[in-house]
């Protein structure tokens, strides 16, 4: 019978060494692709079929950093999310609040995880509890060492070349029977030890025999200003490797084609406008047969435009009662996958708003990024601004809103006749 499975995701440090202008933020909160890193590694774990649970241990400081993090995880991640727990003043601490929570839910199985980790392979998921349903006590993800290593002194100076056969650099997450590992953290807090960083370590103290499995590049730790530059650059190359379409590189989708979209809604009675998937507070609503998202539509049609495919009304006709008070990011995903059906991808999204209200700008990267969440490309390829129209026309009279959106897709290059 297969056992279960729970992820426990460290989160409760303050990421110290990562410099720059908004360093009171702890890296697992940094935007990453549009979103906290935290969100990501959330899905690297919750997307697995083999995870039943995910509980995170944080710091009492960022309650409203981990909520805006675990509402941007996918929806399969967020049915697995428990209660976010408070850690301690050591990660040692802190691992073991977290084992205590989620023993009272009875799981057979623990992976600990680092919440800077954020680009986790399956396989590597899949290796660790192999590894456990084997029988084994502890799994240790890990990658051969394959750089020569050198021991210096406090001045830095060389002092001898260290024989790196049989060394392994350790990663996460760490894999443990939970009942086994939870015992051996109470037993070091007993015995006073107190100074484990690392799991595996505290494992080994307590005589439990660790196994290694291999891990994955991938799967490195944001600690510097350069990793978090070069997660942004690995984020980047995942979601447009993951976008359902060509499975060409950009570089080969010669035919660059654009679409422009426009649309227009008008105010009535209501409490908000939804705006690129955004709901924005406001003393009216958009009227129109849909959500009447004026900006989706814009999109949509720019999008249908760029391959030529007919516009928004041609596909789901106001007419049709399917479509009363759908959500327009429906549309949308319908362009995608017609683009994706041509072998072709989204590389850019330009809208431009116009209104006299509400105010755009306090909600502008919300809209970004929830548009960027629906196209499956990185926020940076997503423009929004915003304009009034100087008082003049319908929208001059606060009577509606206007929207018109410039979309670029990349098609393989086919000759025609």
């Amino acid at each position: 019978m297969t056992k279960t499975a729970a992820a426990l995701v460290v989160a409760a440090g303050r990421g110290t060494r990562l410099a720059g202008s908004d360093n009171a933020l702890p890296k697992q909160y940094r935007p990453l692709a549009g979103r906290p890193v935290l969100s990501h590694t959330l899905d690297a774990l919750g997307n697995h079929p083999r995870i039943n649970r995910l509980v995170t241990v944080i710091h009492p400081d960022d309650v409203n950093h981990y909520s805006e993090a675990a509402k941007a995880a996918s929806t399969e991640t967020a049915s697995k999310i428990g209660p976010a727990v408070y850690g301690g003043a050591t990660r040692q601490q802190s691992v073991l609040a977290g084992l205590k929570a989620l023993a009272l839910e009875g799981f057979d199985y623990v992976l600990i995880h680092d919440a800077a980790r954020p680009f986790l392979p399956s396989a590597v998921i899949d290796r660790l509890l192999e590894q456990l349903q084997a029988g084994n006590e502890g799994v240790l993800a890990a990658l051969p060492v394959a750089d020569t290593l050198k021991r210096a002194d406090q001045s830095g100076r060389s002092l001898e070349t260290v024989d790196r056969a049989g060394l392994w650099a350790a990663q996460t997450p760490q894999a443990f029977p939970l009942q086994r590992i939870l015992k051996a953290h109470e037993k070091a807090v007993a015995a006073g030890k107190l100074d484990f960083t690392d799991d595996t370590g505290l494992a080994e103290w307590d005589g439990m025999t660790i196994v290694l499995t291999e891990g994955d590049p991938a799967a490195f730790k944001i600690t510097t200003a350069a990793d978090l530059r070069r997660a942004e650059q690995q984020a980047e190359l995942q979601l447009m490797s993951t976008t359902p379409a060509s499975p060409l590189p950009l570089s080969e989708l010669a035919d660059v084609r654009t679409g422009i979209g426009y649309d227009v809604h008008a105010f009535e009675d209501g409490d908000a406008v939804i705006l690129g998937g955004v709901a924005i507070p406001h003393s009216s609503k958009l009227k129109g047969h849909s959500d009447a998202d004026v900006v989706l539509h814009a999109i949509t049609d720019a999008t249908l435009g760029a391959i030529g495919d007919g516009d928004i009304g041609q596909h789901f006709p106001p007419s049709d009662p399917q479509w009363k008070g759908a959500s327009s990011d429906q549309f949308q995903l319908d362009a995608m996958r017609r683009l994706s059906e041509r072998g072709g991808r989204l590389a850019h999204v330009d809208v431009t708003i116009v209104c006299e209200e509400p105010k755009i700008g306090p909600h502008r990267e919300a809209i970004r990024s929830s548009i960027a969440k629906i196209c499956a490309v990185p926020v940076s390829r997503i423009s929004v601004k915003a304009t009034t129209s100087e008082r003049l026309g319908f929208t001059g009279r606060k009577e509606g809103i206007a929207a018109l959106a410039s979309v670029t897709v990349r098609l393989p290059f086919q000759d025609e006749d």
